[in-house]
């Protein structure tokens, strides 16, 4: 795992920002039409008030957006959080493989599309995911921190390589007996990068496995949009 948050990799910046007023706020589940590769999901919650924090949510290796989707809905509803599912042109996110790239091209143009049609909060974005899709939320989180206010790491394995901008705060969970990303070399190094960094970090670990205990979500959640 690279150490330098600052080595710049490829270009994973995204350009899209709220710049006009919504034409919807529609609540429910929303196809994106997001290209080749399959369409992006997006929850807006029945509950809350408009502008929603929305959350980016990204699969882990060989998942789909449907997963982020039914793992975070009900919990979304509760709080009043969209959640943006996005699906990789791969088996898993262009940075994991190697470079950001197409990946990027496509989460911003989908991040257009909610921006011109739900009304979001500007202030309260997050970058999340599991496995793979932790860590590239943090890669593409911590480069986008002047947009991402937060990012949302359940079981990372690392921090891609690329320069950072913002100083997002980050919440960052793992499995105490994950045999699949160990979390001493892992959740426990990816936390301690991110303290060495000046990064403010909630960390918490959990007994258990390669998961998201749904504690940890709601927790998760409830930091994301109360400032906890």
């Amino acid at each position: 795992m690279a150490d330098d948050l600052e080595s710049r990799h490829d270009d994973p910046r995204l350009r899209s920002r709220i710049r006009s007023a919504p034409r919807q706020s529609r609540p429910g589940l929303h196809r994106i039409d997001a290209g080749s590769g399959g369409d992006a999901h997006l929850h807006v919650p029945s509950g809350g008030t408009a502008p929603f924090p929305l959350a980016v949510m990204f699969h882990g290796a060989g998942g789909d957006p449907e997963h982020a989707i039914a793992m975070l809905a009900p919990l979304a509803d509760r709080e009043g959080i969209a959640v943006l599912a996005p699906a990789s042109l791969g088996p898993t996110w262009d940075a994991i493989r190697g470079t950001f790239g197409a990946d990027v091209a496509r989460i911003d143009e989908t991040l257009d599309a909610v921006f011109e049609g739900w009304p979001i909060d500007p202030q309260r974005i997050a970058a999340g995911g599991f496995s793979d899709g932790a860590s590239y939320a943090l890669g593409l989180g911590l480069a986008n921190g002047d947009l991402f206010s937060s990012v949302i790491a359940f079981s990372p394995g690392f921090i891609p390589p690329m320069e950072a901008h913002g100083k997002p705060r980050v919440f960052v969970s793992h499995g105490t007996e994950d045999r699949i990303l160990p979390i001493a070399r892992c959740g426990r190094a990816v936390a301690e990068q991110l303290k060495r960094h000046r990064y403010p970090v909630v960390y918490r670990e959990f007994e258990g496995a390669h998961t998201v205990p749904k504690p940890l979500a709601e927790e998760a959640l409830r930091w994301f949009v109360r400032d906890e």
